[in-house]
C-alpha cells in the first residue's frame, strides 16, 4: 500500500492539492508514520474558489500550510468512526465540524470518496475546500486576507 502523499499523486484527481502540500513543505509531514486522517480536496473543489485564490496562496506558503493543516487530522477515522463525533481538532488548530447525520460533510464540504486506505493513514474526498471560521458560507477572499500576516 502507498502513504498518503503517493496515494494522493497516483489518483491523478488531486494535481492542485499534491503542488499546494509541495510548496507549503508539507510532503514530508505527510509521509511520516501517522497516522492521519485527510479530507482532501480534489482539483474539481480548487477550481470553485473565486479566481486568482490559489496564485495568491501560492505567494504566501505560510498560509497556505495553514490552510492546508486545516484539512489534516491526527489519527486514523473512518467514515463509521466519525458517525457520532461532532468535531475533530485539525492539525492547523481549529475544529473540524463533522456530521454524518445525512450523508457525510465535513464543515461546509460534502465527501465524494470516504474511507480510501493507506499506510499512514485514511483519504476522505471533499467537493469544497474548507476553511477555518464559522460554519457558515465563508468570503474565501476576505478569510485568506485576514489569515495571512503582514510581512
Amino acid at each position: 500500500m502507498a502513504d498518503i502523499v503517493d496515494l494522493a499523486v497516483g489518483a491523478g484527481m488531486f494535481k492542485t492539492l499534491v503542488a499546494a502540500v509541495q510548496i507549503a513543505g508539507l510532503v514530508d509531514a505527510l509521509k511520516s508514520p501517522g497516522p492521519f486522517t485527510v479530507f482532501a480536496p480534489n482539483d474539481d473543489a480548487f477550481a470553485k474558489l473565486p479566481p486568482g485564490t490559489v496564485e495568491s496562496l501560492v505567494k504566501s506558503p505560510h498560509q497556505l500550510g495553514r490552510i492546508l493543516t486545516y484539512h489534516v487530522v491526527a489519527g486514523k477515522y473512518s467514515q463509521a468512526d466519525l458517525e457520532n463525533t461532532p468535531s475533530l481538532p485539525s492539525l492547523e488548530g481549529s475544529p473540524i465540524r463533522i456530521d454524518c447525520s445525512e450523508g457525510f460533510e465535513v464543515k461546509n464540504a460534502t465527501v465524494i470518496a470516504a474511507n480510501i486506505e493507506a499506510d499512514n493513514g485514511i483519504i476522505h474526498v471533499i467537493d469544497r475546500v474548507i476553511l477555518m471560521g464559522g460554519d457558515r458560507e465563508v468570503d474565501v477572499k476576505n478569510t485568506i486576507e485576514f489569515c495571512t500576516p503582514e510581512v
